[in-house]
């Protein structure tokens, strides 16, 4: 491990979050300790599906275009599930194990929990981020009609209503996931939504340089015209300024709250540490310090890539980041 993280890799600094490759070689190896017999295909056919539909070669669609939300973000959540569940299953006794069956299926969700950000050719919008306030209804759409096609068909319904432990659409309490097994699954995918793009060494500046774009193209940020509605976003440094107090109110309310600590597994995918949690705390201290500053840029200074269409399809040019 280098002693510096490097922008693109995630909380080890071993495995290349950016890398559609990389990171199914990862997820593969942990699904492989969980049954090592097991089918693997579907995870193979998804990440297939996933570079053809962010790089827009999946017919129908124009690939990915949002900054924030693009491919290392996806990719990044699907890893740290990946270890969750494996991790968890590790811990537990035999009868409290969620299975590798739910494991791939659970990788497959991560994977495409954000496809609904991803214009198809037939939308009107001219960003995939317009799509910020439905993007999970419509990654659940995309659920649906694809799992059938990577030998997946018979959760497809499953999956459309786990994705949304990741999005605030629909109140967690209204979703209908009467088994706990499949409810713990979906902790599990929201919790690692949540903690691996906060974890993200880059955090901060993806707040400032991407997603408050991604919120003026959905009406969520900018300045308004006069006599509107005031926003509470009218510029970057206002949305960097509310990540700490997101963070404290996700924390208490899903983390720790609806999703019962079940991050507190992580800790046995490090030797007892929460890297995650831990790249976390030194994010929201980072704000902190940057938001008392009389230069924040000065401290807020690094310079992440966005991983859209484009640039994921030079990535895949290149040899397998190591």
């Amino acid at each position: 491990m280098s002693a510096t993280r490097r922008n693109d890799f995630d909380v080890t600094d071993t495995v290349c979050v950016a890398d559609p490759r990389a990171v199914k070689m990862a997820v593969l190896a942990i699904l492989r300790d969980i049954a090592p017999a097991a089918n693997l295909a579907p995870v193979n056919a998804a990440f297939r599906l996933f570079v053809q539909l962010f790089t827009g070669r999946l017919p129908g669609y124009v690939g990915c275009d949002t900054p924030y939300h693009d491919a290392r973000h996806s990719l990044d959540g699907a890893l740290a599930f990946a270890r969750l569940i494996a991790a968890h299953d590790a811990a537990v006794t035999p009868g409290e194990r969620l299975g590798v069956d739910r494991a791939v299926l659970g990788v497959v969700i991560a994977l495409f929990h954000d496809a609904g950000y991803v214009r198809r050719k037939s939308d009107a919008a001219d960003n995939g981020a317009f799509y910020t306030l439905t993007h999970v209804s419509r990654s659940a759409d995309f659920l649906r009609e694809h799992l059938p096609l990577i030998g997946l068909g018979r959760h497809a319904e499953l999956a459309a209503k786990l994705v949304h432990f990741t999005g605030f659409e629909v109140p967690l309490e209204q979703l209908d996931v009467p088994d706990e097994a499949d409810r713990k699954l979906g902790h599990m995918l929201g919790t690692a939504d949540l903690m691996s793009q906060t974890a993200d060494r880059c955090y901060l500046e993806k707040c400032r340089d991407f997603l408050f774009p991604e919120f003026v193209a959905c009406g969520l940020a900018g300045r308004v015209a006069p006599g509107a509605k005031a926003c509470d976003h009218p510029d970057p440094m206002s949305l960097l300024a509310t990540t700490e107090p997101f963070n404290e109110r996700v924390r208490e309310t899903r983390l720790d709250g609806a999703f019962g600590s079940i991050h507190r597994y992580f800790a046995h995918c490090f030797g007892g540490r929460n890297r995650y949690r831990e790249a976390i705390d030194a994010n929201l201290a980072r704000a902190e310090q940057a938001l008392k500053a009389v230069n924040p840029s000065a401290i807020l200074n690094r310079r992440p890539k966005a991983f859209t269409r484009e640039a994921l399809r030079q990535l895949l040019k290149q040899r397998p980041t190591a």
